[in-house]
């Protein structure tokens, strides 16, 4: 499986916040996420970065 582990960047530090994230939907400035698990997660940001290689979504506040 090919999950990512989604995060906030804040003041240059990424904050994990969702691991195992299967499905990602934006609406806007919102995000929202699922993870493999069934749970879900809506943050308000941008999408800044999807790298596959290491399995990571990088979220910015707005």
């Amino acid at each position: 499986m090919c999950e990512a582990h989604a995060y906030l960047l804040k003041d240059a530090t990424e904050e994990m916040i969702m691991e195992s994230v299967d499905l990602v939907e934006m609406d806007g400035e919102d995000i929202r996420m699922v993870n493999i698990f069934g749970e879900q997660k809506t943050v308000r940001g941008k999408l800044t970065r999807y790298d596959n290689r290491q399995g990571k979504i990088i979220i910015e506040p707005v």
